[in-house]
């Protein structure tokens, strides 16, 4: 008798599943739907909780063993440890990018002056008001096609000239098309792990996704979140980290903004490879940015929420 095929959880959402698909078709298994408060309010996720809301369903049904594992977008989970629950594999990363998807084939640049910018997140935010302090942000939600129906829509009260998205989410379902431009990584960092999934499983049961993890992948996730954690930072703080592998070093920057844009801060440090290293660089760059007040500058323990688009 052939054994059951790995349950795999995941929020319902079509980007959610497309990205538990790719872990479910790499691992054997099939998914299991799991719908979260978040999916069925239309309140802020601030009112709600945060992004957390969406992680918590998922590990509920985990923990009562309803599925075998579950699949979040690494950048939108908690950075506190789950009692019970282990990071089994962390997969190689998507573009970690943001994307801009404007009308006309407009880039930020040629957006003209008071155009209407949509995002929910604090730090996009922060760094469209840096770049372009003459721009109308919109704090948007919904699911990716429902902010780029906001581009094409005839409705005056609903339409933007362009929306931020992460490239990651649009790739993975296919909807590169909509992109303008691609910010750049290093002038435009972007939410910690952006780009890269967790598989969670109950501790004691990492070997059924083990084999799906990329190291380097989980090196540079694990230094970008050790910044927000010794930040006692939520995930959609207006914080931006980069972290990359090179040459047998990893390095990690990270920049806190001020909400509106009007300054930030940045630490750069880097640290031979080995199994301390993404501790290591998160801890120094977190304690850079303490000491030349990167908690003045920005309230870092916000419970807003950087959803996974």
């Amino acid at each position: 008798m052939s054994a059951a095929p790995l349950r795999i959880g995941t929020r319902g959402s079509a980007l959610a599943t497309a990205q538990a698909g790719t872990v479910a078709e790499a691992l054997g298994g099939e998914l299991v739907i799991i719908q979260s408060e978040g999916d069925r309010s239309t309140a802020s996720l601030a009112s709600l909780g945060g992004a957390g809301v969406f992680a918590a369903a998922l590990r509920e049904a985990l923990l009562a063993g309803e599925v075998d594992a579950v699949v979040h977008s690494y950048k939108d989970l908690p950075t506190a440890p789950m009692l019970g629950l282990s990071i089994a594999a962390v997969p190689r990363r998507e573009d970690p990018r943001d994307a801009l998807c404007a009308r006309d084939g407009l880039t930020l640049d040629t957006l003209p002056e008071g155009a209407t910018v949509g995002t929910g997140s604090p730090r996009r935010r922060a760094q469209l008001a840096r770049r372009r302090p003459d721009l109308v942000l919109v704090d948007i939600r919904g699911n990716v096609d429902t902010r780029l129906g906001r581009l094409r829509t005839d409705d005056p009260e609903r339409a933007l000239d362009a929306v931020v998205l992460a490239a990651a989410g649009l790739a993975r379902l296919g909807l590169l098309d909509a992109v303008t431009e691609f910010l750049d990584i290093d002038a435009w960092p972007t939410a910690p792990a952006q780009g890269a999934l967790a598989v969670e499983t109950r501790t004691g049961d990492e070997a059924l996704a083990r084999r799906i993890d990329h190291p380097a992948t989980r090196r540079a996730a694990e230094a970008e979140r050790g910044v927000l954690a010794r930040l006692e930072a939520g995930c959609a703080a207006p914080i931006g980290a980069r972290s990359f592998e090179e040459d047998g070093i990893l390095f990690l920057t990270a920049s806190v903004y001020s909400p509106d844009g009007s300054g930030h801060l940045t630490s750069s440090h880097a640290a031979a490879i080995d199994v301390d290293a993404a501790a290591d660089v998160a801890e120094r760059v977190a304690a850079e940015l303490i000491a030349v007040g990167a908690a003045d500058l920005a309230p870092l323990g916000a419970a807003a929420a950087e959803e996974d688009r």
